[in-house]
């Protein structure tokens, strides 16, 4: 019995790792290639902003102009589709490192209770 007890350790490890894999590889498909096809009418917003009259009162903001991603276009492609794809790609690899780091910084915590 006791070899049955560990097989699920290493199998569970295993599917893990490939579901992490997988979610990568559908979170950059979705942002890399889908959301190109994404619909150009603006959103909720914008819509009330259009019917009230006041969409004009809109500023750019101020870090549209030195964002190397600004208005989901990487700065200096040409290219529409693979500069958003491209943008797209970025940003979820940027909120994926930002997530794994603050997971990593909280795991690393000592438990208060330890200490005492």
């Amino acid at each position: 019995m006791s070899s049955d007890l560990a097989a699920p350790a290493s199998v569970s490890r295993w599917r893990r790792g490939f579901a992490w894999v997988t979610g990568l590889v559908v979170a950059l498909l979705l942002a890399g290639v889908v959301s190109f096809y994404a619909s150009s009418s603006p959103d909720g917003l914008e819509w009330v902003a259009g019917q009230t009259g006041f969409e004009g009162a809109a500023a750019e903001h101020a870090a549209l102009g030195y964002s190397p991603v600004a208005d989901y276009q990487v700065a200096g492609l040409t290219d529409a589709r693979l500069s958003g794809g491209l943008a797209g790609v970025i940003g979820t690899l940027l909120v994926l490192a930002v997530g794994m780091g603050l997971m990593w910084l909280l795991a690393r915590r000592r438990n208060p209770l330890e200490n005492s």
